[in-house]
């Protein structure tokens, strides 16, 4: 049995920006510009956050609309969204996620709690952040013995 490394609640950005299925993919870009994000959870009823349906990335905007020369303004979250979703719960850990995302082939995961609300997304440089100190801190363990040793042997 593996040890329980870092929980996915704690990596997960909590302010996650929302579409309903109806918002136009040109809606969608904008909105993404606007806040400074790559992707938008689609929503049934953007008011509550229960059961999120899908989520749209900057890549579906342009792979599936721009690139074969659709109109985005004409195109809504729903007709593009990925289904069926990938999510995460806060207790999963780091290796849960990546499992998640090698799954599904995406990069990011909405989290939901236990009654299925949205309560954050996780994306793959999170996890790297994350990752990355944990690998740190081997790396200072092993300096730390290789010091020790050093001293040892004058």
């Amino acid at each position: 049995m593996r040890a329980k490394s870092v929980r996915i609640g704690d990596l997960a950005v909590r302010d996650v920006v929302t579409v309903t299925p109806q918002t136009t993919l040109a809606e969608c870009a904008q909105i993404m510009r606007n806040q400074h994000v790559g992707s938008v959870v689609v929503l049934d009823d953007k008011g509550r956050r229960d059961k999120p349906s899908g989520i749209v990335t900057d890549r579906d905007i342009v792979i599936e609309t721009v690139a074969v020369a659709l109109d985005p303004a004409t195109l809504t979250a729903g007709d593009v969204m990925s289904q069926p979703l990938a999510t995460v719960r806060e207790d999963d850990d780091i290796l849960d996620a990546l499992a998640k995302m090698r799954e599904f082939g995406v990069r990011r995961l909405p989290m939901l709690d236990a009654a299925g609300n949205l309560t954050g997304l996780v994306a793959v440089d999170n996890l790297l952040e994350a990752l990355a100190e944990q690998v740190d801190s081997v790396v200072r363990v092993l300096k730390a013995e290789q010091t020790k040793e050093t001293v040892t042997r004058r």
